[in-house]
């Protein structure tokens, strides 16, 4: 089974009215499993845009094998294109999560890190997991993006 559709930079957005005329929409990398499990890439909630756990698979590969700083640069700059397919910017992010499967590789991951976020400085936190979905994937981050009220 592919991890991921053959083209996984595609978005499809899906917008509608949500409670109290909210806007809300959601973004679909293409992951086969977004339908098996129920969740979307990213969802906006008003201003609000939610980004799940985003790991460095492109095409249905693993990028950056053995490398945790070219997965997490990997993983940041699909999370930024999922915001801004939202109608949201990278500055806007207010919190990341990051779950690694060797926490001896924090300087690297937080390199990356800091190259995406070291002007915006959103708060942020680092922990060790005993493993991703594929024994290849070192690191998996969460964002949370609150855009300025109209």
């Amino acid at each position: 089974m592919p991890l991921l559709t053959p083209n996984s930079d595609t978005h499809h957005i899906v917008k509608f009215k949500f409670k109290k005329n909210i806007m809300h929409q959601k973004v679909s990398s293409g992951a086969i499993w977004e339908s098996l499990v129920g969740y979307s890439r990213a969802v906006r909630a008003g201003n609000i845009i939610e980004v799940a756990g985003t790991t460095a698979i492109e095409d249905g590969k693993i990028v950056g094998i053995g490398n945790p700083y070219e997965q997490t640069n990997c993983i940041l700059n699909k999370i930024k294109k999922s915001i801004e397919a939202l109608g949201g910017d990278i500055q806007w992010v207010t919190r990341t999560r990051m779950f690694v499967t060797n926490i001896q590789d924090w300087q690297e991951i937080g390199r990356a890190h800091g190259e995406m976020f070291g002007e915006i400085r959103p708060v942020t936190t680092m922990v060790e997991v005993k493993a991703l979905i594929d024994k290849d994937l070192l690191v998996e981050i969460e964002a949370t993006a609150v855009m300025p009220s109209n």
